[in-house]
């Protein structure tokens, strides 16, 4: 990689000025002595109930006692994450650290409720230099924190779609490995692995955002659909996309009844019980599927990409950013920034990944034996070196496209509309939504 072959020759300079008898130049940046005015300042910042946020907390108090900076973290479901960031970016509240989904960037970023990393990487007091943006995976800056070519958030909790599954029931059944494509686990697999209550497959799909990008959009994506075309008009009555959904309704056939109340947590829980054969779900979920405490399959369970599609492998992409808000003081800015870059870099990622984070350094992942401890790895990197950034569009009007697919895609899931008609449905009101914000009149630019 690029960032240690240029530190390999810094060393070899230093290592010769030693020679020369040359006093090497002193580094003057330390995390104790950049927090020092700050110290007493509290930083506030929302958390979900997951198990990156976990870790981070387990982190914290090394951080706060470094630099005497308070962390206040309010805990909240997903669901209820945006909502409560919103309400007080506009009442001008106290939160100084803006939690970001990748679909949420548009928004935050055109409102102006948060400040480009630039204003504190160049400023030398608060930007360590061992802090930069190459350390990390490039698909994950641009995805999760990045918005026409300004970079707003660091990746804090990043996911990737991987295929968890219970390799003794796998070869129970006669298996000796995973399926490659979804045609497989559909027409191989789910016949042979459901029956006597247990079911083949999971798939997270409950009426929120979980519908939207975790069921809707995983499936389109490998059949050669997507949301919207070049021209951001509707692309699900394409070929592609009708064929994804048709897809999921088949797949129904061998997963839990229900399952359209089904949430990560369900998902997760399902495949640990051994209660179900397969699950697609995010690479976060890991530690607490192969914690024998929490799962009953700890010993059996193993990871894999997930499936081919007609169209490749599309594997989910997904994950959040830490950013520094506008409506924060100097003070807490900075307090907030000294924060982001110490839970995110170099210096805590492996920390971070023992506790059961998963961090977006490269760097990380390529130490001796990552790969053989935490066996989702392998499958992680490839997917965020070949996935896909626009996985679910991230303008600033996902939000309220998201709600139109989360009621049309349940109903298709139910019965109540056929794939054709929810698909029509939710691209009439799809094109509405961006019709009112200008997409079609040229006040919105196409590409962001």
């Amino acid at each position: 990689m690029r960032k240690r072959t240029y530190r390999s020759v810094a060393a070899a300079v230093l290592a010769g000025a030693l020679t020369l008898g040359l006093a090497p130049r002193a580094e003057a940046w330390s995390l104790e002595e950049a927090a020092q005015p700050y110290s007493g300042t509290t930083v506030d910042v929302i958390f979900l109930l997951r198990p990156g946020y976990e870790a981070a907390k387990q982190m914290i108090p090394e951080f706060e006692e470094k630099t005497g900076i308070n962390i206040n973290i309010t805990e909240v479901p997903y669901e209820n994450a945006l909502g409560q960031q919103v309400r007080d970016f506009v009442a001008g509240g106290d939160l100084d650290i803006a939690l970001i989904d990748l679909v949420w960037i548009g928004n935050y970023a055109e409102n102006g409720w948060i400040e480009p990393v630039s204003k504190f990487m160049d400023d030398p007091a608060l930007h360590n230099p061992n802090f930069q943006l190459d350390d990390f995976f490039p698909l994950l800056v641009d995805a999760f924190g990045s918005w026409n070519g300004v970079t707003y958030g660091i990746p804090f909790d990043n996911y990737s779609g991987l295929l968890f599954y219970n390799e003794c029931m796998l070869e129970e059944a006669g298996f000796d490995g995973p399926p490659e494509t979804w045609t497989e686990l559909l027409e191989v697999y789910a016949p042979a692995l459901t029956g006597d209550g247990q079911h083949a497959f999971a798939l997270q799909s409950k009426r929120n955002e979980t519908q939207s990008a975790d069921s809707f959009a995983r499936m389109i994506w490998p059949f050669g659909g997507s949301f919207l075309d070049e021209n951001f008009r509707s692309n699900l009555d394409s070929e592609g996309s009708l064929r994804g959904l048709e897809f999921r309704q088949d797949l129904m056939e061998y997963m839990p009844d229900g399952i359209v109340s089904y949430d990560h947590a369900e998902t997760v829980n399902g495949l640990a019980q051994g209660d179900v054969a397969m699950i697609t779900e995010w690479s976060a979920f890991y530690s607490s599927l192969a914690n024998p405490e929490t799962s009953k399959i700890a010993d059996c369970l193993a990871v894999a990409p997930e499936p081919a599609g007609p169209a490749g492998r599309k594997p989910a992409l997904g994950g959040f950013s830490l950013a520094v808000t506008s409506q924060a003081s100097e003070k807490e800015q900075a307090a907030a920034w000294l924060f982001i870059q110490w839970i995110t870099g170099e210096e805590n990622a492996r920390e971070y990944l023992d506790r059961g984070g998963v961090p977006a350094i490269e760097a990380v992942y390529e130490e001796p034996g990552v790969a053989e401890e935490y066996t989702f790895v392998p499958a992680l990197v490839e997917s965020w070196q070949e996935g896909v950034p626009e996985f679910r569009p991230r303008f600033a009007e996902w939000p309220e496209i998201s709600e139109i697919v989360q009621v049309h895609g349940t109903r298709i899931m139910l019965g109540e509309l056929t794939v054709e008609e929810g698909a029509n449905r939710i691209g009439e009101e799809m094109e509405a939504v961006l019709e009112k914000a200008g997409y079609y009149d040229g006040e919105k630019p196409l590409a962001q």
